[in-house]
């Protein structure tokens, strides 16, 4: 959606300082924003400094924050947050800062909940095909193979 009046910088600031405020955002998100407001380019980068060095964009607090909140609340694995922080442009620095915040044991209790309810839930299923669904679901959702592997063994399904 296309803004009919072109926004002066002073008042995309203040809009982007509210935008920003509500929840934490990535760069490439906030810089969109400010495009869809007609600024040009120079505009952008000069809100965007601004709006840094205020501390209302922080990549790095975006990334843990994000990763956090899609391994507890969707139960994502490692290398599913990974790859939506890259398709947001944000630096592998701040990526593996945030894969950090997540705690192994949390991790692999989540990996292990999600295999056995995915699991129990194929009951109908032969064991071949309950296998390879698990494993599909846990690839789906993001977890790394050799970790699957293991997880599924130790459930018992695997033979």
């Amino acid at each position: 959606m296309m803004q009919e009046k072109r926004l002066t910088p002073d008042q995309a600031l203040q809009k982007a300082r509210h935008y920003c405020g509500y929840q934490e955002r990535c760069h490439q998100e906030v810089k969109a924003k400010l495009f869809s407001f007609g600024l040009n380019r120079q505009e952008v980068d000069q809100v965007l400094s601004t709006l840094i060095e205020e501390d209302y964009l922080n990549e790095e607090r975006f990334a843990i924050q994000y990763a956090g909140g899609k391994f507890r609340m969707k139960a994502w694995g490692r290398s599913r947050i990974k790859r939506e922080l890259q398709q947001r442009q944000v630096s592998d620095y701040c990526i593996k800062k945030a894969m950090k915040e997540i705690p192994d044991a949390d991790y692999f209790a989540a990996l292990e909940k999600l295999a056995r309810t995915r699991w129990e839930s194929l009951k109908e299923e032969d064991k071949a095909a309950r296998l390879r669904k698990t494993q599909e679901h846990l690839l789906y959702k993001g977890y790394e193979w050799n970790l699957i592997k293991e997880t599924l063994s130790g459930l018992g399904p695997v033979d």
